[in-house]
């Protein structure tokens, strides 16, 4: 009989890391994927990215709309509240044998509370990882004690799962999913890529992506703009914050910005296959996202990480991390230029969801009473 393994996702960046598992799953006669969507996926201020889901051949069985139009905290609570009654009723639609669950953001941990309640079990996507800048921090941890199989990216991080009580048995290390991307995708060329976002061809380009730190009271988005102010000379390439606490206040400000400066762009969502080309192409990437300290050194791109919203993860020599002030910033911009170090690759061989899908199916059964495992 064929197990029905439930994926939900709801942003773009976390659709882009789980497309090739999603992908595997849907693929293997053993397993059945069904395809929960929510979140900034179906938001026009995001731009409606499940349609991109929808055009990579995936079918979605459920859309779970439950993002307000607000980026305060009581709006993100209420968020919750209205996503884990979607969730409840998507569940009970559906039975699932498992779900998948990615990372760290509010609405997984909703997904999480649903599935914890409807006594379904849980396999965790990047757990044991650390950013003390934002509310993440608690929510992956969160997670992992409702989640009954882990998939890690590092053994550094396997082993914290274990710590927090977790059976070895159950805890793999895998690698980071968006690995996987990088070295299965054509990417575009520079000049593909510059006609794609019709942008300057005689300026060199800087990626930005910058999300408010959730643990804190500061957006940081002005000292960061304030730096940049200094290169004229750059085609500034922004992508929209996330829609935690302060988001759309962060995407207003970078609004005004663009309206500015004639070099500088944003964009609502670059895809997968341009946000990875412009890595690619980019003399830095600059801001606060994880794919600048994961995905971005395999890519030999080096990164400015700006703020304390990673502060505690694992990365490589080729991120350079500094405050939130304009000094500080244009320091780290300046060393990147001119780095010219080996680039570290740190989190696995793009192999994460093979892995992922042989110990799935090698489990008897995902119903498992758990105990907690002491050191």
């Amino acid at each position: 009989m064929r197990r029905k393994i439930c994926v939900v996702t709801g942003t773009r960046a976390e659709y882009g890391l789980l497309y090739w598992l999603m992908k595997k799953i849907k693929e293997d006669e053993e397993l059945d994927l069904q395809l929960v969507v929510t979140g900034m996926h179906l938001s026009p201020e995001f731009g409606l990215t499940y349609k991109q889901i929808e055009e990579d051949g995936f079918v979605i069985d459920e859309k779970v709309e439950m993002l307000l139009s607000s980026d305060t905290a009581v709006g993100v609570a209420k968020s919750m509240g209205l996503a884990i009654i979607g969730f409840a009723e998507a569940f009970e639609r559906l039975q699932p044998d498992l779900l998948i669950v990615l990372g760290d953001r509010f609405e997984m941990l909703a997904v999480a509370q649903t599935a914890l309640i409807m006594q379904l079990p849980i396999a965790h996507i990047h757990g044991g990882e650390l950013t003390f800048g934002a509310y993440d921090d608690a929510i992956r941890h969160s997670i992992s004690k409702m989640a009954t199989w882990h998939f890690t990216s590092t053994e550094s991080h396997r082993e914290r799962v274990i710590q927090l009580g977790e059976h070895p048995e159950r805890v793999w290390n895998v690698g980071a999913l968006g690995i996987e991307n990088i070295l299965k995708i054509p990417l575009l060329s520079k000049d593909e890529l510059y006609d794609d976002l019709k942008i300057d061809k005689e300026k060199p380009l800087f990626l930005i992506t910058h999300h408010p730190e959730t643990n804190g009271t500061r957006n940081g988005i002005h000292p960061l703009l304030a730096a940049l102010a200094n290169y004229k000379e750059n085609n500034l390439v922004f992508t929209k914050s996330n829609a935690d606490n302060g988001g759309r206040e962060i995407n207003e400000e970078i609004e005004r910005f663009v309206s500015k400066n004639k070099n500088a762009y944003l964009f609502d969502s670059l895809g997968q296959l341009r946000y990875l080309s412009a890595v690619k192409h980019a003399d830095v990437v600059i801001g606060n996202s994880s794919s600048g300290l994961i995905e971005v050194p395999y890519l030999e791109t080096p990164t400015v990480n700006c703020g304390d919203r990673q502060k505690g993860r694992e990365y490589p020599s080729s991120v350079i991390s500094v405050s939130l002030d304009e000094n500080s910033i244009h320091f780290g911009i300046q060393q990147a230029l001119k780095y010219q170090m080996p680039y570290e690759k740190i989190f696995g061989n793009g192999q994460s969801s093979e892995k992922i899908i042989r110990n799935l199916k090698s489990i008897h059964t995902y119903l498992v009473q758990k105990e907690f495992y002491g050191l």
